[in-house]
């Protein structure tokens, strides 16, 4: 404890606040210390993989830094930083306002006034019922550019976010059913930057408290490098990245696979991975359906459709439907429950269609009456063929 009386008693007050969960911020400000640049010191609580800990933001002129401290360790932290240039300390908690101030002497007085803040929605609590993933204390959010160094979202960066929790509160009842007794095995195809990859992570590692091992795979080297380092940096040890593309990497065993705006036939190849790993859970968000918009083109049959489909949107958006409506048709032939649904506003993304298997372990499958509407559904469309039908041996 500090040799000065008011300086203790300033943390004897932080401490109660935090105790009481009663803190909502510390702000250390008036620097005339030594370190260039610094400007201010904001304090708050956190969680950090959900142990409670106070994020101390250094705010300079042309950056921030953020450090996250235990409680013990915070408090030794503030102490110091007393006596190296900061002449204002103000502890906001609920109830009342604690001041610490320097007077002209150089010499620190302290009071206590009326609260100037209204309570803060908790950052300190984890109600994970109404909790998707937060963004303050998330560093790989930080190091993607989603938030800044105090978690507050970038203007720009506000439809990823609600995309990311959209995502996620969509795949949380089908991801609380995996359930297999040992550590669940997650590739994500096609992972790019590694938003909603490192958003799987956490989500189901440090909010559902499962056992999961989860792999991105992405043919980018400099993405590769840079998600593995944000990983590292994010302590998600069992997150990883390795270079290579969906048609090559091989799925021994696997529980859950993504592949979110996959082009084209990738994301064929990524629901046939899945189908042969017997993948209790495979979900995509295709992108691009140009494989079956050239089969029509070059067909073009006549039938009750020509009136729309003489005109290119038409023809790009039935295209779109009968590539999924497909894929949906050929999950379904090997064992899996499907359903198509928009996993954000349209407003946000126009790749907003995500298409879910679930593998029906007790039902069945009248496999001749699926095969047979297949090919009802190729011959009026004009298909000679879709790609993953033919990856899956159902080719005609």
């Amino acid at each position: 404890m500090s040799k000065i009386p008011v300086f203790s008693q300033f943390i004897n007050q932080l401490s109660e606040a935090v105790t009481n969960s009663a803190l909502i911020k510390v702000s250390l400000g008036n620097y005339k210390g030594t370190e260039a640049g610094l400007k201010q010191i904001h304090i708050r609580p956190v969680l950090i993989k959900r142990t409670p800990m106070l994020s101390f933001t250094y705010r300079y002129k042309t950056k921030d830094i953020v450090k996250n401290y235990s409680h013990e360790e915070a408090y030794v932290q503030v102490e110091s930083l007393f006596g190296q240039g900061f002449l204002i300390a103000t502890l906001f908690a609920h109830g009342s306002d604690t001041i610490l101030q320097a007077n002209s002497a150089g010499a620190y007085s302290l009071r206590t006034t009326k609260p100037t803040l209204a309570p803060l929605a908790s950052s300190t609590h984890d109600h994970t019922k109404n909790r998707q993933l937060k963004a303050v204390g998330q560093h790989y959010l930080t190091a993607l550019k989603v938030t800044d160094s105090a978690g507050n979202v970038f203007p720009n960066a506000q439809d990823k976010f609600k995309q990311i929790n959209q995502y996620i509160a969509l795949l949380s009842p089908m991801l609380k059913q995996l359930n297999t007794g040992r550590q669940l095995q997650v590739a994500d195809m096609g992972s790019g930057k590694g938003y909603l990859t490192f958003a799987l992570y956490d989500y189901m590692r440090n909010v559902l408290n499962q056992d999961v091992a989860v792999t991105g795979v992405e043919f980018r080297k400099d993405l590769v490098d840079l998600c593995n380092i944000i990983a590292k940096d994010s302590d998600f040890g069992q997150l990883s990245f390795v270079e290579g593309s969906i048609v090559d990497y091989s799925v021994p065993e696997i529980d859950l696979l993504i592949a979110l705006h996959a082009c084209d036939t990738a994301t064929d190849d990524a629901i046939a991975k899945g189908i042969y790993a017997d993948a209790k859970l495979i979900v995509v968000a295709p992108c691009c359906h140009k494989q079956i918009r050239k089969e029509m083109t070059k067909s073009k049959v006549n039938n009750e459709l020509d009136f729309m489909l003489q005109y290119g949107v038409f023809l790009e958006r039935q295209a779109e439907m009968a590539t999924d409506g497909i894929r949906s048709l050929i999950m379904e032939y090997f064992g899996y429950k499907t359903k198509v649904v928009e996993f954000i506003s349209d407003q946000h993304t126009p790749k907003n269609v995500l298409l879910i298997g679930v593998k029906n372990q007790a039902g069945t499958t009248d496999k001749l009456a699926l095969k047979e509407k297949l090919k009802v559904i190729k011959s009026y469309l004009g298909i000679g063929y879709h790609h993953l039908e033919r990856l899956m041996g159902l080719e005609a």
